[in-house]
């Protein structure tokens, strides 16, 4: 049997051969538990890095190649150095070999000594005549962390209608946010979920994990009105159509129970804006413009490429005609020019949304914030996107991104999407990702990465087959975190890890050291290694944003309640009997009540006009967050006002409207922004927030 026919264990030429490419033989879902991975995918993995491990005598050839080239190499294709530190490839060099760096400034130096900060050309000759070119990522040794605690507010942007809105929230909402936030509560910082560019449909995939471009953000997002041009167009009696029918969807979200329409959202944006375009830009603002299309390049040009063409052909790339599906063919070019006009319209979104995204973050800073507003950066792309289609070479190609099994999850999970390639990633000198971070941090105070774990490694999982058959690969964990420490200390930014769930030994430590902050949620904070009881104030970590939920979990009014329970149980998603499922949710309840109790954290009812126990429990929570040493505590903003449904429930699809609803309070009814402003019970918890972090 071949190798890739086989689902037993790899072979030990094959393993050899994997771990030579950072490929997993094994897993661990529990420190009592190793699992093997299968020569089937392992051979999968391989092949979807460019070897061939088919057949015994392949993994043979293949592994007599890869320690061949690994032992006449000189140096890696990128090499780290931590500002002051060492290298151990350098580190590995002959004696006598000479070194000469190209610096990022254009400089030349034939020494390593005081390198500024960036991604130089190293050109290394040894003695006996071998050369080799690599990328030097030079970084400070660690990232910028808050120089004092702070509370803030976590939203997902689309949910926060005000009386503004076309039909969900945007950003000029985020910026009002913002505003009142510093200015009134003394908030931090307002976290956002990710504001990618979307892959359009029918209906869009509205998860916002799930990006076409993780690079540019979606245009959906815009203030129409506050557009310069708005106000500026020839007959502004054609706007009105499209505003009229904003309003009817903003009050059948608001007023009548309807869920957030994004694709209806953006056929009235799109028609306005349009409308918009027709409008000369004046002198300063067409400069902005061309500084704008110049600064981004070709990336933004692929990308705006990419949505042309879809508007044609569909959004599926790999169903175009064949010479699109390369973003160099001659017959791509043909295209882009045949459909300029569309090009630069999309050119211009990203310029426009790019904008309001700035100003967010100027009146967040402008109201006092030491942060502003943190960004959400998405695991990976959707596989039919523009970043999938104009970054192919990078990407591994049949795979996808997921999670094996483990306690939670039997069957394990795959996300849907496809895998940066380490090695490819390795060759460019992590130019990728550098221009991803780099124009996220354009205006973000922090990014929060979600599943920080994959700059170490990711499950790969074939294409056609359950995540059960999927492998771990590594990635070069040093590197990447170099690039985000350069990057995020270039723009003065903080950053945030999503380090949920099952973490790899050794990960948390090394992201710590590095400053990289982790995300600590009340529920998860146990003694896991002990007696399994909730985590005391001052048992957690200080390096972190702590919160009471999170957009993928109940709010905490649900899990206080156990309403959490029965909506699963409406949903036909318990997998225990419900009196179980109820019975093990109060008892976790319990416990944490009792705790907040014998703290004295406890007190009576919520306060303000209609405090309920609830409230008090509520607030209890955020006196206990506040107790920790966590630099940056997060209040989920539907807490605030008592709403019971979770924005986003994992597990389901058509089963529950994720990513579709508004803010609301208790009774379901949504909430605009100026009612939150308003709202007495909003206030009350605030308050404690605010009193608890001067005490």
């Amino acid at each position: 049997m071949t190798a890739q026919g086989s689902a037993g264990p790899p072979s030990e030429d094959l393993a050899r051969l994997a771990g030579l490419h950072g490929v997993a033989t094994s897993y661990s879902p529990s420190p009592d538990r190793t699992v093997a991975a299968s020569a089937t995918a392992v051979t999968l993995a391989l092949a979807a890095l460019g070897v061939d491990a088919s057949t015994p005598e392949a993994v043979r050839a293949a592994l007599a190649a890869r320690e061949q080239e690994l032992s006449e190499r000189l140096l890696p294709p990128t090499v780290v150095v931590w500002s002051g530190g060492t290298s151990p490839a350098l580190a590995a060099l002959p004696a006598g070999t000479r070194l000469r760096v190209e610096t990022e400034q254009g400089e030349s130096r034939g020494s390593l000594e005081e390198l500024p900060p960036g991604v130089h050309r190293l050109t290394a000759t040894a003695p006996d005549g071998r050369g080799a070119e690599a990328h030097l990522v030079v970084a400070p040794p660690r990232l910028p962390t808050p120089t004092a605690r702070s509370y803030g507010l976590l939203v997902q942007l689309y949910s926060l209608l005000s009386q503004r809105s076309w039909g969900m929230g945007d950003l000029g909402d985020l910026a009002e946010l913002a505003a009142w936030a510093g200015r009134a509560l003394g908030a931090g910082f307002v976290q956002v979920n990710p504001l990618h560019a979307a892959v359009p449909g029918a209906p869009t995939d509205p998860s916002p994990y799930r990006p076409s471009s993780r690079r540019f953000p979606d245009p959906v997002h815009l203030r129409v009105e506050d557009v310069p041009e708005y106000a500026y167009v020839e007959d502004p009696e054609r706007l009105r159509a499209p505003a009229a029918r904003a309003a009817e969807l903003r009050a059948s979200v608001l007023h009548k129970g309807a869920l957030i329409d994004r694709d209806a959202v953006w056929e009235l944006k799109r028609r306005a804006l349009e409308l918009i375009r027709e409008v000369e830009l004046g002198p300063g603002r067409r400069a902005a413009y061309a500084d704008f299309l110049a600064e981004q390049g070709e990336a933004l040009e692929d990308h705006a490429t990419w949505c042309a063409l879809a508007e044609v052909h569909g959004s599926d790339w790999s169903r175009w005609p064949a010479a699109l599906r390369d973003p160099r063919s001659a017959g791509t070019a043909r295209a882009r020019g045949e459909l300029m006009d569309r090009v630069d319209f999309h050119c211009r979104l990203a310029w426009l949304t790019d904008t309001q995204l700035s100003e967010a973050q100027r009146a967040a800073r402008e109201a006092g914030m030491p942060i502003g507003i943190v960004h959400d950066l998405a695991v990976g792309v959707h596989p039919q996107g523009a970043d999938a289609w104009a970054q192919q070479e990078y990407f591994a190609a049949g795979m996808s991104v997921g999670a094996p099994p483990d306690a939670f999850n039997a069957r394990g999970q795959d996300w849907g999407l496809p895998p940066w390639r380490p090695d490819r990633l390795a060759e460019s000198g992590y130019a990728p990702y550098r221009r991803l971070l780099r124009a996220l941090f354009r205006y973000a105070g922090a990014l929060r990465i979600d599943h920080v774990m994959g700059l170490f490694r990711l499950w790969w999982v074939p294409q056609g087959r359950p995540p059960t058959e999927g492998t771990y690969v590594r990635y070069d964990a040093e590197a990447m975190l170099a690039i985000l420490v350069l990057e995020a200390s270039r723009a003065g930014a903080i950053v945030i890890g999503e380090d949920l769930g099952t973490v790899e030994p050794g990960v948390r430590e090394k992201l710590r050291e590095r400053g990289v902050l982790g995300t600590s949620v009340l529920w998860f904070e146990r003694d896991w290694e002990g007696d399994g009881r909730p985590l005391p104030p001052e048992s957690w970590r200080a390096d972190c944003l702590a919160t009471a939920t999170t957009h993928d979990l109940p709010s905490t009014a649900a899990r206080l309640t156990g309403e959490h329970v029965e909506l699963r149980h409406r949903l036909d998603l318990l997998t225990r009997p419900l009196e179980q499922e109820r019975a093990e949710a109060a008892a976790d309840a319990g416990e944490w009540l009792a705790l907040l109790s014998r703290l004295g954290l406890l007190h009576g009812t919520g306060g303000g006009q209609g405090g309920s126990e609830e409230e008090a429990q509520i607030q209890a929570v955020h006196r206990f967050l506040l107790r920790t040493p966590a630099r940056m505590v997060g209040v989920w903003l539907p807490d605030t006002v008592g709403d019971r449904r979770p924005q986003n429930l994992p597990g389901t699809w058509d089963q529950y409207p994720n990513w579709r609803l508004p803010v609301a309070d208790a009774e379901g009814r949504a909430v605009t922004l100026e009612e939150l402003a308003r709202s007495p019970r909003l206030h009350a918890l605030l308050d404690v927030v605010r009193t608890a972090r001067r005490e």
